[in-house]
């Protein structure tokens, strides 16, 4: 089975949780007349920044109140888990060596959050959303925040994600961590943002961010993206060093941006490649990696682009099915050649083996990570933390158990047969025998499928209730994988997959950018209490702009 789908191991009904009133919508300036942060992107604020129209400092102050007043207070989104108490020292930093020098580059003072459990050696704890994990400041930067720095952004904070990254229970509930309770999708209050990179998704949906960083090991950069009406990047493995994050699967991990555009994802995306000796997966990307992405924001890349539709992701919605069926007309309209069906052939025959591997390599890899924080760290192993979960089950037990966490424990070393079998299966399935075989065999530039369907309501007895939707074979291969706003369903957000071979972000983002111009479809969330309020708002869903494709 899917790891969406054994992460909730039977919880198949979707109960609905407490309700929250509804709140009118939120406008933050800097200027009255000029600028606005809501759907801001990274360009409009260099050109103010660059005018001296407006400081690091005055944005880092306006982000500040506007998750004072939208994430603690008001609707309650609590997507951010702790604050960076020297941002506004580092913006005022910033500021005066634009002044004197100039920018950095296109992230020069730009506030972006981050999701906890990526290390900064700062005033700020990594915890992986853990109660075992408080008080833990690692001794360096990973190399994602390390390259922040270089490029002049500044961490605003961290996020809110599922607890240890949704690898503990198969009945968990997404957004939720013993630290930071549950993060709620900006869309509709009692819906689910989905994990684990559920913080980062909901903050950036609600614009409390610029961009945010994300981590995947299957589904949790692409599916918040999704749930929260944004483009995400999971990119190919090793373009992105994970030293210094809290890892799952050093065979499947990844750091990603997740951003409002597609031309946002991609300028993150340039800041954080590179070699890191820290993480030996990143030599092979060494001259495949690119400083720069968006050289390939092409609004007419769908003209002449072979695409392959992945059909055995459809089928799990009505309403999503008839979605990508307008859009793709609508691509096709811009000069796309479609081949369809486009089918991975060995799509499902991996499940087990995948599951079966990270086991292994969560003991191996959280233990090696604890290992790397020193005598004085809260917890040194996986085993401990299983322990300090039971003596603080009030706190940390309390909606779900730890039986993935406990299984993972009992595994063997990674030299154990069963593992090494697994590896190679997963390896053989998805790429030679999987993406590549299908691309190959079709002539295809990228295949697509919905990535998932509408967020599921938060459910504090059941646990998720995952639909359906892409990302497993791309997570397995360690393949690039974007995922772009495709529409809405009932009001909530549903996103469209595109995705490729090693290496082949260049292609994805020239096609991701040409669709998202084509169809234009992101609107920023009211903070509605409940999808059953949705039509209350909107008398006469067809006369919403037919690019919002509303369902």
């Amino acid at each position: 089975m899917k790891r969406r789908e054994f992460l909730r191991a039977g919880a198949f009904a979707c109960a609905a949780a407490v309700a929250y009133p509804l709140f009118s919508k939120f406008s933050y300036a800097l200027d009255p007349d000029t600028f606005e942060i809501e759907e801001t992107t990274i360009l409009r604020l260099q050109e103010g920044l660059n005018s001296g129209k407006i400081t690091a400092v005055q944005l880092i102050e306006t982000y500040r109140k506007r998750i004072d007043e939208i994430d603690k207070g008001g609707p309650s989104i609590n997507a951010i888990i702790e604050l960076n108490p020297e941002a506004t020292d580092i913006a005022e930093s910033l500021d005066r060596e634009r002044k004197e020098k100039g920018a950095r580059g296109p992230l020069h003072g730009i506030p972006i959050l981050i999701k906890d459990n990526i290390d900064t050696a700062d005033r700020m704890m990594t915890t992986a959303g853990s109660l075992a994990l408080l008080g833990s400041i690692p001794a360096q930067d990973s190399f994602v925040a390390k390259k922040l720095r270089e490029a002049g952004a500044i961490i605003l904070g961290k996020t809110n994600l599922s607890e240890w990254a949704n690898f503990r229970s198969s009945h968990s509930i997404s957004g939720w961590s013993g630290r930071g309770g549950q993060t709620r999708n900006p869309y509709a209050l009692d819906r689910n943002p989905c994990g684990s990179s559920s913080g980062t998704g909901a903050a950036v949906a609600a614009n409390l961010c610029v961009v945010g960083i994300g981590t995947e090991t299957d589904g949790s950069v692409v599916c918040p993206s999704s749930s929260c009406s944004l483009v995400g990047i999971k990119p190919t493995l090793g373009l992105i060093s994970r030293a210094g994050i809290i890892p799952i699967a050093h065979s499947q991990d990844t750091a990603g941006p997740m951003a409002r555009t597609v031309t946002d994802a991609a300028i993150l995306l340039g800041a954080l490649t590179g070699v890191d000796a820290r993480d030996k997966a990143t030599t092979g990307s060494r001259d495949k990696a690119q400083a720069d992405y968006t050289k390939f924001l092409d609004p007419g890349g769908l003209k002449g682009a072979r695409i392959g539709v992945h059909r055995k992701s459809f089928g799990f919605n009505d309403h999503v099915d008839k979605l990508m069926e307008e859009l793709i007309k609508e691509m096709k309209s811009s000069g796309a050649v479609f081949v369809d069906p486009a089918i991975i052939p060995t799509a499902g025959r991996f499940d087990d083996s995948e599951f079966e591997v990270l086991l292994y390599e969560f003991k191996a890899d959280l233990n090696a990570y604890l290992a790397g924080l020193g005598p004085n760290a809260p917890v040194h192993s996986i085993k401990e933390i299983i322990d300090f979960n039971e003596k603080n089950a009030e706190k940390e037990l309390r909606y779900f158990g730890q039986d993935i966490m406990i299984k993972s424990e009992s595994k063997g070393s990674l030299s154990s047969k069963g593992y090494l079998t697994a590896l190679q299966k997963n390896h053989a399935l998805t790429r030679s025998q999987g993406i590549d075989l299908v691309l190959r065999k079709n002539k295809l530039d990228a295949l697509i499928a919905p990535t998932g369907g509408p967020a599921w309501l938060t459910d504090f007895v059941n646990g998720d209730c995952f639909g359906g939707g892409y990302s497993s074979a791309s997570a397995v291969a360690g393949y690039p994988h974007i995922t772009v706003p495709a529409g809405y369903v009932s009001g909530l957000p549903v996103g469209i997959s595109f995705f490729a071979s090693a290496y082949s972000e260049p292609t994805l983002i020239k096609l991701a950018f040409a669709f998202e111009q084509l169809t234009q479809v992101r609107r920023k969330p009211q903070f509605i209490s409940s999808t059953k309020m949705v039509n209350a708002q909107t008398s006469n869903p067809k006369e919403v702009n037919r690019k919002v494709f509303l369902i």
